[in-house]
């Protein structure tokens, strides 16, 4: 059963990216998020290769690996592929699913395109995702 705008409104603003953001901002961040189905066994981020998505995991379970070794898993408001809505890194880990997941996924060229229109987005996002990468990196 698909999303309703409020459900996505209230799943985004449960991933750290999107935390500082208002209601309504994170009702145009929803218009440009799409709920996909993804089997069991599919390994829907790649390590290695160029990400053109970002994914929030609203029911089922993953596995993350990262230079073929088993990661943990935070249980519950995964989310996966930040980086790539801002860079053209490298995803730096395989996510897959280990049983039938649904999740939100929001493209780069829609994200992209929202940001040019609420530039007031931008400094949250971006502040969002320096902790992310400040709580990972060792001083």
């Amino acid at each position: 059963m698909p999303f309703r705008k409020d459900a996505k409104i209230e799943l985004l603003r449960r991933t750290p990216l999107f935390s500082e953001c208002s209601k309504r901002e994170l009702a145009m961040i929803a218009t440009i998020a799409d709920q996909v189905d993804i089997p069991a066994g599919e390994a829907f981020i790649r390590e290695g290769e160029l990400g053109r998505e970002f994914f929030a995991v609203v029911d089922g379970t993953v596995e993350v690996r990262r230079n073929g070794r088993k990661l943990p898993t935070k249980g519950g408001d995964e989310f996966f592929g930040e980086i790539a809505l801002i860079s053209a890194a490298p995803r730096n880990a395989t996510v897959t699913a280990t049983s039938p997941v649904r999740a939100l996924v929001i493209t780069e060229p829609g994200f992209s395109s929202l940001l040019r229109r609420a530039p007031q987005l931008q400094i949250k996002v971006l502040r969002a995702l320096a902790e992310r990468v400040a709580a990972a990196e060792p001083v």
